[in-house]
């Protein structure tokens, strides 16, 4: 997961870095879109793992009535509305990372908290404690100090963006993050209850996000387009014919494009494998360390230059985050006037089983926390509403853009 997760948002840097010989010059990689149909693409081969995993468990008489995908009573058009959710935020952020830094546009995801806790008040009507809104302040402030950090420091991954250019493309990552946070409320308000299995939830949000942004890149190539800061050479605002030339004249490009399919769809496929046995803690480690591998591969190779304001802004970023997930509590005031409550023994043996991620071979606790003193059946399948539960304290299950069910 880490490998993967960082894999994915450093190869797309690296083709937005990679010039190649276009249909008319020899030009930049600058085609976000197209990279964003190829994010889909990878989400959709998590489609065909779940069909394959279905044949296989029928063939071995393994797959219950309950898991048989002829049996289930939703349909794939559930996933229409979030994929198109999905498709502009994956869009944004692409177009986003083309103008800053690719550690900057891994720390501002983090100010999808503030977003998300906003929208689950309004929409979802669930109650924020003080706790929660003062780590959603720290996360502000983080999201300040980190784009302020990126406009002191003139990285050379941006030395030919100018300023506003930067703030734009800091912009428009934090603006994915609210479309990311209302895709989050769409999910659990049509998908949730509906006992999907997430990789199919997975796959369906690629095949819906795949076929209609690639409607829209048809539209696309007879939009002109002519930038004062010299993009988009071909005059086409995306130029997803130009993009297959210049991938077919680079090995670079070839590798680069690959990692990106490919590390979406391991990405997901291993975060949705072991889901139900991390905790708040483990999906806060990996995230975190994510960041520092993507920022440290972006220092060694030249991309950026360090920031003593970037590292605050992190610093910030992590601790709004680990506050408002309560992997930590504030330690100073009453727990009471904070917001914190004391789990129950029913939480208490949740915790143990599903949350901590300890194993219980022969399902004691799970025997304990049933009414009836017996096992639920097991699954083959972990589902949208499971991870739905297992990422409950972060309040944000975050895009598919690197990102899987249960985790941003």
């Amino acid at each position: 997961m880490l490998v993967t997760g960082s894999v994915n948002t450093l190869s797309t840097k690296w083709a937005d870095k990679t010039d190649s010989q276009g249909r008319q010059e020899y030009h930049e990689f600058d085609h976000p879109f197209f990279q964003a149909a190829g994010m889909f693409l990878g989400e959709l081969s998590c489609l065909m793992v779940f069909y394959v995993s279905v044949a296989n468990l029928r063939r071995k008489g393994e797959l219950t009535a309950e898991e048989d995908p002829k049996n289930h009573k939703w349909g794939p058009t559930l996933f229409v509305l979030p994929a198109c959710c999905d498709m502009c935020g994956t869009s944004l952020m692409y177009v986003g990372l083309t103008m800053t830094s690719a550690s900057i546009f891994q720390m501002l995801r983090g100010s999808v908290v503030i977003f998300t806790g906003i929208l689950s008040v309004t929409f979802l009507k669930r109650k924020l404690m003080r706790f929660h809104w003062a780590s959603m302040f720290l996360v502000l402030l983080g999201v300040a100090v980190v784009g302020l950090g990126d406009l002191i420091v003139k990285n050379s991954s941006s030395s030919s963006k100018s300023t506003g250019t930067q703030m734009l493309g800091n912009g428009m990552v934090i603006a994915a993050q609210m479309i990311t946070a209302i895709q989050m409320v769409v999910e659990e308000k049509f998908i949730g209850g509906h006992n999907v299995p997430a990789l199919a939830a997975v796959g369906w949000e690629g095949f819906w996000g795949l076929t209609i942004l690639s409607c829209a890149l048809v539209g696309m190539y007879f939009i002109p387009a002519h930038l004062p800061d010299g993009s988009h050479q071909s005059g086409h605002f995306e130029d997803s014919w130009d993009a297959m030339v210049q991938i077919s004249n680079s090995w670079k490009l070839v590798v680069a494009i690959g990692g990106n399919i490919l590390s979406i769809a391991f990405f997901n496929y291993f975060g949705i494998s072991v889901t139900k046995v991390m905790s708040a803690s483990h999906r806060m480690v990996i995230d975190s360390v994510r960041t520092i591998v993507i920022w440290g591969f972006s220092l060694a190779v030249g991309w950026e230059k360090f920031s003593p304001l970037q590292l605050v802004g992190f610093v910030l970023l992590i601790s709004g985050t680990v506050f408002y997930q309560e992997i930590w509590k504030f330690p100073f005031g009453e727990p009471s006037w904070w917001g914190y409550s004391e789990p129950s023994d029913h939480q208490l043996l949740d915790g143990v089983d599903k949350d901590d991620g300890l194993e219980d071979p022969e399902d004691v606790l799970g025997s304990a926390a049933s009414p009836h003193g017996k096992a639920p059946q097991k699954k083959s399948f972990t589902t949208f509403d499971e991870t739905s539960q297992t990422g409950e304290k972060c309040a944000h299950r975050g895009s598919m853009t690197g990102s899987f069910l249960g985790n941003k």
